[in-house]
């Protein structure tokens, strides 16, 4: 049973960090599309269903991580650092989304430099929350 939960555990988190790695896009092609409404409104459509796609596929994660916690694995230091590490990855989840629902609604946006910037950001939290996993330093 601890395979299969560890199995689906992982799996959800995949279809989860596919979500915290593409919605910052949205974010950028908002912030250049200018005043095509047509555009904005097909952007802020897919980014809400995307984002809402990111917080369906979170919580069965989080489920079945807990679920592995309770009853199989109950690890060291290494994974309270990771916990915290993901815990950062949904703050800025949850950032992105509220950036997106700024934009449908009409608010400015910072620049599409610095939301390219904020697009990267997952990535070096993903290297961190590997190598914790992996390596287990402490």
């Amino acid at each position: 049973m601890y395979l299969w939960t560890k199995l689906f555990h992982v799996l959800f988190v995949i279809a989860w960090m596919a979500t915290v790695f593409y919605l910052p896009r949205f974010l950028v092609n908002l912030a250049e599309v200018g005043e095509q409404p047509a555009v904005r409104e097909r952007l802020a459509l897919m980014g809400k269903r995307l984002y809402r796609f990111g917080h369906v596929m979170f919580g069965i994660a989080f489920v079945l991580g807990l679920t592995l916690w309770m009853h199989f694995d109950r690890s060291g230091g290494w994974l309270h650092a990771k916990l915290t590490v993901v815990a950062l990855m949904l703050a800025h989840f949850i950032i992105t989304g509220r950036w997106l629902k700024r934009a449908a609604a009409g608010g400015a946006l910072p620049s599409p430099t610095t939301l390219r910037w904020y697009n990267e950001i997952p990535l070096l939290l993903t290297i961190a929350i590997l190598w914790l996993v992996y390596f287990k330093p402490f």
